[in-house]
Protein backbone atom coordinates (compact mmCIF):
# COMPACT_ATOMS: atom_id res chain seq x y z
CA UNK A 1 0.00 0.00 0.00
CA UNK A 2 2.77 2.44 0.94
CA UNK A 3 4.59 1.76 -2.35
CA UNK A 4 1.38 2.45 -4.27
CA UNK A 5 0.91 5.73 -2.41
CA UNK A 6 4.46 6.72 -3.34
CA UNK A 7 3.72 5.83 -6.96
CA UNK A 8 0.57 8.01 -7.00
CA UNK A 9 2.47 10.86 -5.35
CA UNK A 10 5.16 10.53 -8.01
CA UNK A 11 2.53 10.71 -10.76
CA UNK A 12 1.06 13.85 -9.21
CA UNK A 13 4.52 15.39 -8.88
CA UNK A 14 5.41 14.65 -12.50
CA UNK A 15 2.10 16.20 -13.59
CA UNK A 16 2.76 19.26 -11.44
CA UNK A 17 6.22 19.67 -13.01
CA UNK A 18 4.65 20.06 -16.44
CA UNK A 19 2.78 23.13 -15.17
CA UNK A 20 5.98 24.93 -14.14
CA UNK A 21 6.46 25.96 -17.76
CA UNK A 22 3.43 28.27 -17.41
CA UNK A 23 5.44 30.67 -15.22
CA UNK A 24 8.87 30.28 -16.88
CA UNK A 25 10.52 33.64 -17.38
CA UNK A 26 7.80 35.34 -15.36
CA UNK A 27 7.19 36.09 -11.73
CA UNK A 28 6.28 32.87 -9.99
CA UNK A 29 8.82 30.79 -11.91
CA UNK A 30 9.51 27.60 -9.98
CA UNK A 31 12.79 25.80 -9.59
CA UNK A 32 13.73 22.88 -7.39
CA UNK A 33 17.15 21.64 -6.28
CA UNK A 34 15.63 18.24 -5.45
CA UNK A 35 13.82 16.42 -8.24
CA UNK A 36 11.29 14.50 -6.18
CA UNK A 37 7.76 14.97 -4.85
CA UNK A 38 8.85 15.77 -1.30
CA UNK A 39 11.72 18.06 -2.29
CA UNK A 40 12.08 21.78 -1.69
CA UNK A 41 10.64 24.17 -4.26
CA UNK A 42 11.43 27.85 -4.73
CA UNK A 43 9.36 30.60 -6.34
CA UNK A 44 11.20 33.46 -8.02
CA UNK A 45 9.97 36.92 -7.01
CA UNK A 46 12.93 39.08 -8.05
CA UNK A 47 12.87 42.87 -8.45
CA UNK A 48 9.28 43.49 -7.49
CA UNK A 49 8.12 47.07 -8.00
CA UNK A 50 6.87 49.32 -5.22
CA UNK A 51 3.24 48.62 -4.43
CA UNK A 52 3.42 44.87 -5.06
CA UNK A 53 0.86 42.94 -3.01
CA UNK A 54 0.31 39.25 -2.31
CA UNK A 55 -2.86 37.26 -1.68
CA UNK A 56 -3.75 33.74 -0.60
CA UNK A 57 -7.13 32.05 -0.74
CA UNK A 58 -8.36 28.50 -0.34
CA UNK A 59 -11.43 26.56 -1.43
CA UNK A 60 -12.57 23.11 -2.50
CA UNK A 61 -14.92 21.40 -4.91
CA UNK A 62 -17.50 20.56 -2.25
CA UNK A 63 -20.10 17.92 -2.99
CA UNK A 64 -19.69 18.16 -6.76
CA UNK A 65 -17.17 15.35 -6.33
CA UNK A 66 -20.11 12.98 -5.82
CA UNK A 67 -21.16 13.58 -9.44
CA UNK A 68 -17.71 12.39 -10.55
CA UNK A 69 -18.06 9.36 -8.29
CA UNK A 70 -21.45 8.52 -9.76
CA UNK A 71 -20.22 8.76 -13.35
CA UNK A 72 -16.78 7.30 -12.60
CA UNK A 73 -15.35 10.28 -14.47
CA UNK A 74 -12.80 12.49 -12.72
CA UNK A 75 -11.32 14.11 -15.84
CA UNK A 76 -12.85 17.57 -15.40
CA UNK A 77 -13.26 18.06 -11.66
CA UNK A 78 -9.96 19.98 -11.44
CA UNK A 79 -11.57 22.72 -13.53
CA UNK A 80 -14.03 23.26 -10.70
CA UNK A 81 -11.22 23.34 -8.14
CA UNK A 82 -9.07 25.79 -10.07
CA UNK A 83 -12.04 28.00 -10.99
CA UNK A 84 -12.95 28.38 -7.32
CA UNK A 85 -9.55 29.62 -6.17
CA UNK A 86 -8.18 31.33 -9.28
CA UNK A 87 -11.36 33.22 -10.13
CA UNK A 88 -11.56 34.36 -6.50
CA UNK A 89 -8.02 35.71 -6.83
CA UNK A 90 -8.67 37.76 -9.96
CA UNK A 91 -11.88 39.16 -8.50
CA UNK A 92 -9.64 41.25 -6.20
CA UNK A 93 -7.36 42.41 -9.01
CA UNK A 94 -4.52 39.99 -8.39
CA UNK A 95 -3.00 37.44 -10.75
CA UNK A 96 -2.80 33.82 -9.49
CA UNK A 97 0.63 32.38 -10.08
CA UNK A 98 0.94 29.17 -8.05
CA UNK A 99 -1.40 26.50 -6.68
CA UNK A 100 -1.01 24.03 -3.84
CA UNK A 101 -3.54 21.20 -3.47
CA UNK A 102 -4.61 18.69 -0.83
CA UNK A 103 -6.24 15.46 -2.04
CA UNK A 104 -7.90 13.35 0.67
CA UNK A 105 -8.98 9.87 -0.45
CA UNK A 106 -10.52 6.85 1.19
CA UNK A 107 -7.94 4.57 -0.43
CA UNK A 108 -5.58 4.50 -3.38
CA UNK A 109 -5.68 0.72 -3.59
CA UNK A 110 -6.55 -0.33 -7.17
CA UNK A 111 -7.68 3.18 -8.12
CA UNK A 112 -4.88 4.33 -10.42
CA UNK A 113 -7.38 4.91 -13.24
CA UNK A 114 -9.35 7.43 -11.19
CA UNK A 115 -6.18 9.18 -10.07
CA UNK A 116 -4.94 9.31 -13.67
CA UNK A 117 -8.20 11.02 -14.62
CA UNK A 118 -7.72 13.54 -11.82
CA UNK A 119 -4.21 14.26 -13.12
CA UNK A 120 -5.51 14.79 -16.65
CA UNK A 121 -7.79 17.59 -15.49
CA UNK A 122 -5.13 18.86 -13.06
CA UNK A 123 -2.69 19.78 -15.81
CA UNK A 124 -5.32 21.04 -18.26
CA UNK A 125 -6.92 23.34 -15.69
CA UNK A 126 -3.52 24.72 -14.68
CA UNK A 127 -2.84 25.55 -18.33
CA UNK A 128 -6.16 27.36 -18.68
CA UNK A 129 -5.45 29.30 -15.47
CA UNK A 130 -1.80 30.03 -16.40
CA UNK A 131 -0.63 28.86 -12.99
CA UNK A 132 2.05 26.47 -11.79
CA UNK A 133 1.31 23.70 -9.28
CA UNK A 134 4.08 24.04 -6.73
CA UNK A 135 3.21 21.27 -4.29
CA UNK A 136 0.50 19.03 -2.92
CA UNK A 137 -0.44 16.44 -0.36
CA UNK A 138 -2.22 13.14 -0.88
CA UNK A 139 -3.69 11.56 2.25
CA UNK A 140 -5.41 8.17 2.63
CA UNK A 141 -8.02 8.61 5.37
CA UNK A 142 -10.05 5.42 5.10
CA UNK A 143 -13.63 5.69 6.31
CA UNK A 144 -13.15 9.38 7.18
CA UNK A 145 -13.74 10.00 3.45
CA UNK A 146 -16.82 8.37 1.98
CA UNK A 147 -19.39 8.85 -0.78
CA UNK A 148 -20.84 7.05 -3.79
CA UNK A 149 -18.99 4.03 -5.19
CA UNK A 150 -15.60 2.56 -4.28
CA UNK A 151 -13.34 5.60 -4.82
CA UNK A 152 -14.11 8.69 -2.75
CA UNK A 153 -12.15 11.89 -2.34
CA UNK A 154 -12.19 15.50 -1.27
CA UNK A 155 -10.00 18.03 -3.08
CA UNK A 156 -9.03 21.50 -1.94
CA UNK A 157 -6.49 24.06 -3.08
CA UNK A 158 -4.77 27.28 -2.13
CA UNK A 159 -3.92 29.88 -4.75
CA UNK A 160 -1.19 32.46 -4.28
CA UNK A 161 -1.78 35.66 -6.22
CA UNK A 162 0.35 38.71 -6.87
CA UNK A 163 -0.68 42.19 -7.89
CA UNK A 164 0.00 45.87 -7.57
CA UNK A 165 -1.95 48.12 -5.25
CA UNK A 166 -2.55 50.49 -8.16
CA UNK A 167 -4.55 47.77 -9.92
CA UNK A 168 -6.30 46.21 -6.94
CA UNK A 169 -10.07 46.07 -7.42
CA UNK A 170 -11.21 47.74 -4.21
CA UNK A 171 -14.80 48.63 -5.28
CA UNK A 172 -14.25 52.19 -4.00
CA UNK A 173 -15.11 53.76 -7.37
CA UNK A 174 -18.49 52.05 -7.77
CA UNK A 175 -21.29 54.52 -8.45
CA UNK A 176 -24.93 54.26 -9.61
CA UNK A 177 -25.65 53.78 -13.33
CA UNK A 178 -22.49 51.81 -14.04
CA UNK A 179 -22.79 48.73 -16.23
CA UNK A 180 -23.02 45.13 -15.04
CA UNK A 181 -21.44 42.74 -17.54
CA UNK A 182 -22.42 39.12 -16.98
CA UNK A 183 -20.13 36.25 -18.00
CA UNK A 184 -22.07 33.22 -19.12
CA UNK A 185 -21.83 29.97 -17.19
CA UNK A 186 -23.21 26.74 -18.63
CA UNK A 187 -24.14 24.97 -15.41
CA UNK A 188 -23.70 24.88 -11.62
CA UNK A 189 -19.95 25.57 -11.32
CA UNK A 190 -19.03 24.06 -7.94
CA UNK A 191 -21.78 25.56 -5.82
CA UNK A 192 -25.31 24.63 -4.90
CA UNK A 193 -24.74 20.95 -5.70
CA UNK A 194 -26.08 19.76 -2.33
CA UNK A 195 -29.48 21.28 -3.07
CA UNK A 196 -29.40 19.95 -6.63
CA UNK A 197 -28.38 16.41 -5.63
CA UNK A 198 -30.91 16.19 -2.83
CA UNK A 199 -33.67 17.43 -5.13
CA UNK A 200 -32.83 14.96 -7.91
CA UNK A 201 -32.43 12.00 -5.58
CA UNK A 202 -35.66 12.70 -3.71
CA UNK A 203 -37.65 13.11 -6.94
CA UNK A 204 -36.03 10.42 -9.10
CA UNK A 205 -34.31 7.94 -6.80
CA UNK A 206 -30.77 6.85 -6.06
CA UNK A 207 -29.78 6.36 -9.71
CA UNK A 208 -30.96 9.80 -10.88
CA UNK A 209 -27.66 10.44 -12.64
CA UNK A 210 -28.46 7.82 -15.31
CA UNK A 211 -31.79 9.37 -16.34
CA UNK A 212 -31.84 10.77 -19.88
CA UNK A 213 -32.46 14.51 -20.18
CA UNK A 214 -31.94 16.90 -23.13
CA UNK A 215 -30.00 14.37 -25.25
CA UNK A 216 -27.68 13.63 -22.34
CA UNK A 217 -28.10 12.42 -18.77
CA UNK A 218 -28.77 14.41 -15.64
CA UNK A 219 -25.47 13.23 -14.19
CA UNK A 220 -23.46 14.27 -17.23
CA UNK A 221 -25.09 17.70 -17.29
CA UNK A 222 -24.51 18.21 -13.56
CA UNK A 223 -20.82 17.38 -14.06
CA UNK A 224 -20.35 20.17 -16.64
CA UNK A 225 -17.01 21.73 -15.61
CA UNK A 226 -16.77 25.30 -14.36
CA UNK A 227 -15.62 27.93 -16.79
CA UNK A 228 -12.27 29.37 -15.69
CA UNK A 229 -12.39 33.15 -16.28
CA UNK A 230 -8.94 33.86 -14.84
CA UNK A 231 -6.87 34.62 -17.94
CA UNK A 232 -9.59 36.84 -19.42
CA UNK A 233 -9.88 38.92 -16.24
CA UNK A 234 -6.09 39.26 -15.93
CA UNK A 235 -6.04 40.38 -19.57
CA UNK A 236 -8.60 43.08 -18.72
CA UNK A 237 -6.92 44.62 -15.66
CA UNK A 238 -3.39 43.93 -16.86
CA UNK A 239 -2.08 41.68 -14.11
CA UNK A 240 0.64 42.51 -11.62
CA UNK A 241 3.08 44.06 -14.12
CA UNK A 242 2.35 47.77 -14.57
CA UNK A 243 4.15 47.72 -17.90
CA UNK A 244 1.46 45.42 -19.28
CA UNK A 245 -1.51 47.16 -20.86
CA UNK A 246 -4.70 47.53 -18.89
CA UNK A 247 -7.35 46.92 -21.54
CA UNK A 248 -10.40 48.04 -19.57
CA UNK A 249 -11.13 49.46 -16.14
CA UNK A 250 -12.92 47.10 -13.75
CA UNK A 251 -14.57 48.81 -10.79
CA UNK A 252 -15.84 45.64 -9.13
CA UNK A 253 -15.87 41.89 -9.79
CA UNK A 254 -18.35 39.46 -8.28
CA UNK A 255 -17.44 35.77 -8.58
CA UNK A 256 -20.84 34.10 -8.41
CA UNK A 257 -20.30 31.14 -6.10
CA UNK A 258 -22.09 30.21 -2.85
CA UNK A 259 -24.99 32.53 -2.11
CA UNK A 260 -25.14 33.42 -5.79
CA UNK A 261 -25.92 36.92 -7.08
CA UNK A 262 -27.63 38.33 -3.96
CA UNK A 263 -24.70 37.45 -1.71
CA UNK A 264 -21.68 37.79 -3.99
CA UNK A 265 -22.73 40.86 -5.98
CA UNK A 266 -24.26 42.23 -2.80
CA UNK A 267 -20.91 41.96 -1.02
CA UNK A 268 -19.22 43.97 -3.79
CA UNK A 269 -21.91 46.67 -3.83
CA UNK A 270 -22.07 46.88 -0.03
CA UNK A 271 -18.66 48.60 0.00
CA UNK A 272 -20.31 51.83 -1.21
CA UNK A 273 -23.88 51.09 -0.18
CA UNK A 274 -25.43 50.78 -3.65
CA UNK A 275 -27.60 48.15 -5.31
CA UNK A 276 -28.30 46.74 -8.76
CA UNK A 277 -31.06 46.21 -11.25
CA UNK A 278 -30.47 43.15 -13.43
CA UNK A 279 -33.06 43.24 -16.19
CA UNK A 280 -31.44 41.00 -18.83
CA UNK A 281 -29.61 38.09 -17.16
CA UNK A 282 -28.45 35.02 -19.03
CA UNK A 283 -30.77 32.04 -19.10
CA UNK A 284 -30.15 29.44 -16.40
CA UNK A 285 -29.21 25.98 -17.62
CA UNK A 286 -32.05 23.58 -18.35
CA UNK A 287 -30.99 21.26 -15.53
CA UNK A 288 -31.40 24.12 -13.04
CA UNK A 289 -34.94 24.73 -14.23
CA UNK A 290 -35.61 20.98 -14.12
CA UNK A 291 -34.40 20.91 -10.50
CA UNK A 292 -36.76 23.79 -9.80
CA UNK A 293 -39.66 21.88 -11.35
CA UNK A 294 -38.92 18.60 -9.60
CA UNK A 295 -38.31 20.16 -6.19
CA UNK A 296 -40.79 23.01 -6.45
CA UNK A 297 -37.91 25.38 -5.78
CA UNK A 298 -39.00 28.98 -6.16
CA UNK A 299 -37.15 31.36 -8.44
CA UNK A 300 -36.26 33.42 -5.39
CA UNK A 301 -34.55 30.42 -3.76
CA UNK A 302 -32.93 29.31 -7.03
CA UNK A 303 -31.34 32.73 -7.55
CA UNK A 304 -30.04 32.57 -3.96
CA UNK A 305 -28.37 29.16 -4.42
CA UNK A 306 -27.30 28.83 -8.06
CA UNK A 307 -25.56 31.17 -10.49
CA UNK A 308 -28.58 30.85 -12.83
CA UNK A 309 -26.46 31.47 -15.92
CA UNK A 310 -23.80 33.99 -14.88
CA UNK A 311 -20.58 32.79 -13.29
CA UNK A 312 -19.10 36.25 -12.84
CA UNK A 313 -20.38 39.84 -12.95
CA UNK A 314 -18.10 42.78 -13.79
CA UNK A 315 -18.87 46.40 -12.91
CA UNK A 316 -17.47 48.85 -15.45
CA UNK A 317 -18.00 52.09 -17.31
CA UNK A 318 -16.48 50.52 -20.44
CA UNK A 319 -18.74 47.58 -21.27
CA UNK A 320 -17.87 47.44 -24.98
CA UNK A 321 -14.14 47.24 -24.26
CA UNK A 322 -14.75 44.59 -21.62
CA UNK A 323 -16.91 42.43 -23.85
CA UNK A 324 -14.47 42.71 -26.75
CA UNK A 325 -11.62 41.36 -24.62
CA UNK A 326 -13.82 38.58 -23.24
CA UNK A 327 -14.76 37.54 -26.77
CA UNK A 328 -11.08 36.99 -27.61
CA UNK A 329 -11.05 34.44 -24.78
CA UNK A 330 -14.19 32.75 -26.14
CA UNK A 331 -16.25 33.89 -23.16
CA UNK A 332 -19.83 34.91 -23.92
CA UNK A 333 -20.85 38.09 -22.13
CA UNK A 334 -23.43 40.85 -22.24
CA UNK A 335 -24.69 43.84 -20.28
CA UNK A 336 -27.20 42.39 -17.83
CA UNK A 337 -28.04 45.53 -15.86
CA UNK A 338 -26.77 48.57 -13.97
CA UNK A 339 -25.87 49.66 -10.47
CA UNK A 340 -28.51 51.68 -8.62
CA UNK A 341 -28.87 54.19 -5.77
CA UNK A 342 -31.32 51.82 -4.09
CA UNK A 343 -29.24 49.35 -2.10
CA UNK A 344 -31.35 46.27 -2.90
CA UNK A 345 -30.60 43.86 -5.73
CA UNK A 346 -33.44 43.33 -8.20
CA UNK A 347 -33.28 40.52 -10.75
CA UNK A 348 -35.68 39.97 -13.64
CA UNK A 349 -36.24 36.26 -13.29
CA UNK A 350 -35.61 33.78 -16.06
CA UNK A 351 -36.31 30.85 -13.79
CA UNK A 352 -38.99 28.19 -14.02
CA UNK A 353 -41.83 29.77 -12.03
CA UNK A 354 -41.92 33.56 -12.12
CA UNK A 355 -40.33 34.31 -15.46
CA UNK A 356 -39.99 38.05 -16.26
CA UNK A 357 -41.05 39.06 -12.75
CA UNK A 358 -38.59 41.03 -10.65
CA UNK A 359 -37.14 39.36 -7.55
CA UNK A 360 -35.96 41.71 -4.81
CA UNK A 361 -33.13 40.97 -2.36
CA UNK A 362 -32.47 43.45 0.45
CA UNK A 363 -28.87 44.13 1.50
CA UNK A 364 -27.41 41.63 3.95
Amino acid sequence: MESQKRNISTLLFEAAKTTWEHRKGNIGEIFSPNDNFSGLRYVKIDNLPTGTILSSNSDGIGTKIEISERLEDFTTIAYDLFAMVCDDTVSKGLEPIIINTVLDVNTLNLHEQQVSQLIQGYTNAALDSNVAIINGETAELGSRVYGYGPFNCNWSATAIGIGNIRRAITCQDIRPNQYLVGLKEKCFRSNGLTLARQTLEFALGEEWHNITFNNSTLGRLALTPSTIYTEAIVDLFGGWNLEREQKAKLLGVAHITGGSIPEKLGRVLRVKGYGAKIDDPFEPSEIMKECQRLGRISDEKAYSNWNMGQGMILITEEPEKVMQVLSTHSIESKVIGKTTYNNEIRIKSKGYYSRNSFLSYPPK
